[in-house]
């Protein structure tokens, strides 16, 4: 690979050759990066609160992580899962499973190439072992953008611009957002929820989608793309008793949420629920493409041979390094550090809300937080706003990107410290008391 060229030569040859469909939300070419950091092709150095969307849970190029993926290189790169069997394939599910919540952590899973796949595994499966058809998902949802995740997904209709028809027996209900409630009503906070969503699912299953009809529910244990939206603590308790009144299965999509981000190694661990199905991807793969499904043995066994797959998934390169970044996840103490990290930038951001009026609303758990955007009247600012922010932000030395309409989503590596959060927060709230000054 040639170092030799400048970002800008970089950008140039990008834009004529990439498809501008890859939207990119700053300015910046990488060249390479190391823990928490990224740099340019110049040298200059960026805090990465992006982390390649909540994926390099560990940071960038870990030792022990490069040093698997160079290790496997050697040993086997490829084979197949449908050829034979491969030991970094059953050993990353192994570690997968045991760390996961009853009674998936006496389950059985089955290994793809991206969290987007692992969705479409998880309702394929949920359809086939059923012989049911509907499922039910939530607006602000994001679960992909294949055609399958995507007839699940609702945070912007410019996902699914120009593409219908979308796989039918898909049915969407609101999302609870406790903070913009999408039922109008106003001063609530998540311990005080106007429980409306609770209703609204009722009347679905009453007048759209027959319970004997509903395969499964698929949720997002924390809203990722559509705004880092944390539910009210009896959501997914709600949820889970649904899916037992009905005999429907919970599908919990833990690409986002999954390997410690918000503390837990699965999300749905902070409400202490158990679904039936999970689906990965993003962290588990340590920086390479991988994802995996999860579900109740039962399950798993009810599926009969061939009747899904992939050529790729569970390539062994892959697996080595997940399997390490979940050993270095558990012995350098991460999911502890995320929760101290995080809890500490929502305090920062929180103490300067009554000073800084575009703050509307901080929210998460763990190192996945959400930073509400809002004009002078409390509504949200504008998507371009939010994304002439984000292109700043780069100048100042800070990748990050958008969630929702208006929110910043701060993902960064579960390793940073309180340090390095609070040089981070100073340069984002210097950011933004300078665009306040142009409104």
């Amino acid at each position: 690979m040639n170092t030799e060229i400048s970002s800008t030569q970089l950008i140039e040859r990008d834009k004529k050759y990439v498809s501008p469909a890859i939207y990119r939300y700053t300015d910046i070419a990488f060249a390479r990066g190391e823990g928490p950091f990224l740099y340019d092709f110049e040298g200059n150095r960026y805090y990465d609160f992006a982390a390649g969307i909540a994926t390099m849970n560990v940071g960038h190029n870990h030792p022990r992580v490069v040093a698997a993926i160079t290790e496997q290189a050697g040993i086997l790169i490829h084979a197949a899962a449908h050829v034979g069997y491969m030991q970094p394939y059953v050993e990353i599910l192994e570690k997968l499973i045991s760390l996961a919540p009853m009674p998936i952590d006496q389950g059985k899973g089955i290994l793809l190439n991206s969290g987007s796949e692992a969705v479409e595994t998880a309702i394929k499966l949920a359809r086939a072992v059923s012989g049911r058809s509907m499922l039910l998902a939530f607006l602000d949802s994001f679960h992909g953008r294949p055609m399958g995740a995507l007839s699940l997904t609702a945070s912007s209709s410019g996902y699914r611009k120009h593409l219908e028809p979308f796989l039918g027996g898909v049915e969407h209900v609101p999302y609870p957002n406790c903070y913009r409630c999408p039922f109008g009503h106003k001063n609530h906070s998540r311990e005080d929820c106007c429980g409306t969503w609770r209703d609204f699912i009722q009347m679905t299953l009453d007048k759209l989608v027959h319970p004997d009809d509903l395969a499964a529910i698929i949720v997002e244990p924390i809203i990722g793309e559509g705004g880092y939206i944390v539910p009210p603590d009896d959501f997914l308790p709600t949820l889970r008793e649904v899916c037992d009144r009905t005999g429907a299965l919970l599908i919990a999509d833990e690409v986002q949420t999954g390997m410690g981000r918000t503390g837990k190694w699965y999300g749905v661990e902070n409400w202490n629920v158990a679904p039936d199905i999970i689906a990965l991807g993003k962290a588990i793969g340590g920086g390479l493409p991988l994802g995996a499904t999860l579900a109740r043995a039962d399950l798993m066994d009810a599926w009969w041979p061939a009747a899904h797959g992939s050529t790729f998934g569970g390539n062994p390169i892959a697996c080595r390094a997940g399997l390490e970044s979940i050993a270095i996840i558990a012995e350098e103490g991460l999911l502890e550090n995320a929760v101290t990290v995080g809890d500490h930038i929502q305090t920062l951001f929180k103490a300067v809300q009554n000073e800084l009026s575009i703050i509307g609303d901080v929210r998460g758990k763990g190192l996945m937080i959400g930073v509400e955007l809002v004009n002078h009247q409390n509504q949200p600012v504008t998507v371009e706003q939010v994304k002439q922010i984000i292109k700043k932000l780069g100048k100042a030395g800070v990748v990050m990107t958008k969630c929702g309409q208006n929110a910043l989503r701060i993902a960064p590596a579960l390793s940073i410290t309180c340090d390095m959060a609070d040089e981070v927060v100073d340069i984002i709230i210097k950011v933004l008391k300078d665009f306040v000054k142009e409104f």
